[in-house]
């Protein structure tokens, strides 16, 4: 969704846009009820259909904020809309234009996300993984018999009709996907997500059907153990792997699984597109169709707890990670069209899990030859940025500089909610830092060891003890170079560098410095910092303030 509005942040979706329907006031056939989620440009609330009394999710579109570019992508994916009607694919239903607003109608889809669903049941087998894959792969052979690439399969777009027992799988979001002809290969430009993206994807040769393929292999690896088979720290590494088709089966969590389930994964992990099972062939493949007699009915509890895990790691939202895995001193560089070019560093975390899970990339309007300085595409990406974020013309209208007044204003407010953070940190004022932390706060730091920590115990260990105040004369801490991403009306990333200046007990002076990335939400017209990650050179428990909190 061009407005940074992910499927993933609430329990619906939202997948497209249909062309100008008639001039019908949507306040005729609608009944407006509560916010169910917010974006840049577009806010959905549940609605009540006046005629026949049946939910849906409007998605309310601010017209006036889009570009011409914005609205042809928009028109690409009615179109796709509009011809997919399957039970596994989340539906559009209508579409009303308005003078400044445009409504879309979709299916208000209440289950939630499908990996969310299968840690919270209480078994889960082999059988189990199996009647999933199936109904996702039912909804992509429904795409690709009407000349459809979905180019996004992930788990963030795989979300269920209900809260229900045995609810259907729903694809969702086809913001990236394109229309093709047949068996047709083309480039149509470097779009997807770094750990579910196909070989060719990432070679930059001709593409079709057989990515989606590719990622359904990826998900049905991730779905029967927890864990991606591509997975590393660093991104040119990563890719790397996914190029060469590097995975493999460890032992003892895969000595469990049918061969049958794993010949169905090499079939879909094929490097050459054309050898790569389709998804009408995959449907036919026994591990699916004769799933009773063939798939494992013994309960994974590893897989379960493995899922917990990277189900956490995916909740850290890809524009999170995107500004958390920026150039090493959080600068962004900007190509003369003023798209942001962002080289991905890895984040240094033990869990196995590709570098950037739930970030979506789209790069089909920039081409090879307008790129500068032998920019190699492979390892670096071109992301979606917000609107915050994209260079404005030298010639600015009024409305433009109030604009950036006011995305100035937000920013200076995060850069000062970060200094009293810190400030709470250096005088070992636990109450103060509580105010200022959501209770559910979660961070990556050398401290834990390359675990996702969340809550507070872990943070408080440092404040009880009085770390800083026992071994420090005085504390001194400088933000350095901070770059404030504005996502939304109410939520911010800010990346910097930390440098920490103390006199220890005996007087001899020393300096710290470490890079950080803070992720802050408005609640209550109040700022509050939800996840932090800190990276460092320095010894982890050596020197207090080393253990930033």
């Amino acid at each position: 969704v061009i407005d940074g509005f992910s499927s993933s942040e609430v329990n619906f979706v939202v997948i497209g846009m249909a062309a100008p329907a008639a001039c019908t006031r949507f306040s005729d056939n609608y009944d407006l009820k509560e916010e169910l989620g917010k974006g840049a440009f577009s806010v959905v609330r549940r609605c009540v259909q006046k005629s026949s009394g049946q939910e849906f999710a409007a998605k309310i579109i601010n017209t006036k904020k889009l570009s011409a570019r914005d609205f042809q992508k928009l028109e690409r994916e009615a179109r796709i809309c509009r011809k997919l009607q399957h039970p596994n694919i989340v539906r559009l239903h209508d579409s009303i234009q308005e003078e400044n607003f445009h409504y879309l109608v979709f299916d208000l889809v209440t289950g939630g996300e499908l990996f969310e669903d299968i840690v919270a049941r209480e078994f889960y087998s082999e059988a189990d993984a199996s009647h999933c894959i199936q109904q996702i792969l039912e909804s992509v052979h429904h795409c690709h018999s009407n000349g459809v690439v979905h180019r996004d399969l992930k788990p963030e777009n795989l979300l269920l009709a209900s809260k229900a027992k045995g609810a259907a799988v729903k694809l969702a979001d086809f913001g990236l996907a394109i229309e093709v002809q047949g068996e047709q290969q083309a480039w149509f430009g470097f779009a997807g997500t770094p750990g579910y993206l196909s070989p060719e994807v990432l070679k930059k040769e001709p593409y079709g059907k057989p990515v989606d393929i590719w990622a359904c292999g990826v998900i049905l690896y991730i779905l029967l153990v927890g864990y991606p088979p591509f997975w590393d720290e660093d991104q040119h590494r990563l890719y790397a792997q996914i190029k060469a088709g590097a995975y493999d089966y460890p032992s003892p969590e895969w000595d469990t699984v049918t061969p049958e389930a794993k010949n169905l994964i090499n079939q879909m992990l094929t490097v050459i597109p054309s050898k790569r099972i389709t998804a009408s062939e995959a449907l036919k493949h026994p591990w699916i169709c004769q799933r009773e007699r063939v798939a494992s009915v013994v309960h994974r509890q590893e897989t379960v707890d493995c899922l917990k895990k990277f189900n956490a790691r995916r909740k850290l939202k890809g524009a999170i990670l995107t500004t958390m895995l920026a150039t090493r001193n959080f600068s962004s560089k900007y190509e003369p069209q003023g798209r942001s070019i962002i080289t991905k560093k890895g984040d240094g975390s033990q869990v196995k899990e590709s570098t950037d899970s739930s970030t979506t990339l789209e790069d089909d309007d920039i081409k090879e030859d307008k790129v500068k300085g032998g920019v190699d595409r492979s390892s670096t990406v071109i992301a979606k940025e917000p609107e915050e974020l994209r260079i404005v013309c030298p010639n600015k209208t009024t409305s433009q500089l109030s604009t950036n007044s006011y995305s100035s204003a937000r920013k200076q407010e995060v850069i000062k909610m970060t200094e009293q953070l810190i400030e709470a940190i250096n005088t070992g004022d636990f109450e103060a830092y509580t105010k200022i932390c959501d209770p559910h706060l979660t961070a990556f730091e050398p401290e834990a060891l390359g675990n996702l920590v969340e809550g507070m115990d872990f943070h408080k260990f440092y404040f009880d003890n009085n770390v800083i105040v026992k071994n420090c004369k005085a504390v001194n801490t400088t933000i350095l170079n901070p770059n404030v991403h504005l996502l939304g009306e109410d939520a911010a990333c800010i990346a910097y560098v930390r440098l920490t200046q103390y006199m220890d007990k005996q007087g001899v002076a020393h300096s710290l410095q470490c890079e950080e990335t803070r992720v802050w939400h408005k609640r209550d017209n109040k700022w509050q910092n939800v996840h932090f990650h800190r990276s460092t050179n320095s010894p982890s428990y050596t020197f207090a303030p080393s253990a930033h909190k």
